[in-house]
C-alpha cells in the first residue's frame, strides 16, 4: 500500500468503524491531473443506498479536511458486490466457502488460472480446493484473484430434487 494509501486508511478507517461498517479496501488510482480514490465498505447486513450515500458523504468531508490529493480528485464509495476482488489476506479469509478465480504470475501445479472453492486462507497464502485436489497459492504470487457468483438453476414447481 502506498503512503497515500496508508495516511487514507488511517483517516477513513476510524471514521467508518464509528458507524459499525468495516473499511474493506482503499485504492488510490491516477495522479495525474485527477486521481481516483476507490472505497470499499463492508458490514455484516447489507448497507442500503441511503446508508452508502451518508458514508459518502462523510468521507468526502474527511478528504475536504484533510485535502492529501495535490489536485483534483473522483470519490468512489461502494461494497464489495457478488464478485469482489481479492487483493488482502482478509479478502480470502472472508471468501472461506466460495467459489474463486484465482490468476497467478507463474504456473503452480502447471496452471496459471485456478478455479474453485476457499477452503483456507492465512496470513500467506491461500488454499483452494479445485476439481484435481487442494491447492495452496501463496500471495506474493498471485496476479489476481476475486469471487465467483454461482447462479444456481431453480427447482421448478412440482419437479422432485434428487
Amino acid at each position: 500500500m502506498s503512503d497515500v494509501a496508508e495516511r487514507l486508511w488511517g483517516l477513513i478507517e476510524p471514521y467508518v468503524a464509528a458507524e459499525g461498517i468495516e473499511l474493506d479496501d482503499l485504492e488510490v488510482a491516477g495522479g495525474g491531473k485527477v486521481s481516483i480514490l476507490r472505497v470499499t465498505l463492508d458490514a455484516p447486513e447489507s448497507i442500503d443506498v441511503d446508508r452508502m450515500a451518508r458514508m459518502s458523504r462523510g468521507v468526502s468531508r474527511l478528504l475536504d479536511e484533510d485535502d492529501p490529493f495535490p489536485g483534483a480528485y473522483t470519490l468512489e464509495v461502494s461494497s464489495p458486490g457478488l464478485e469482489r476482488r481479492l487483493r488482502r489476506p482478509a479478502h480470502y479469509a472472508k471468501s472461506v466457502g466460495r467459489d474463486a478465480k484465482v490468476k497467478t504470475r507463474h504456473e503452480i501445479e502447471g496452471e496459471r488460472i485456478h478455479r474453485g472453492v476457499i477452503v483456507r486462507s492465512s496470513d500467506v497464502d491461500v488454499t483452494i480446493s479445485t476439481d484435481t485436489g487442494e491447492r495452496s497459492i501463496p500471495f506474493d504470487t498471485v496476479a489476481s484473484a476475486q469471487t465467483v457468483f454461482v447462479w444456481a438453476k431453480p427447482v421448478r414447481p412440482g419437479a422432485q430434487k434428487h
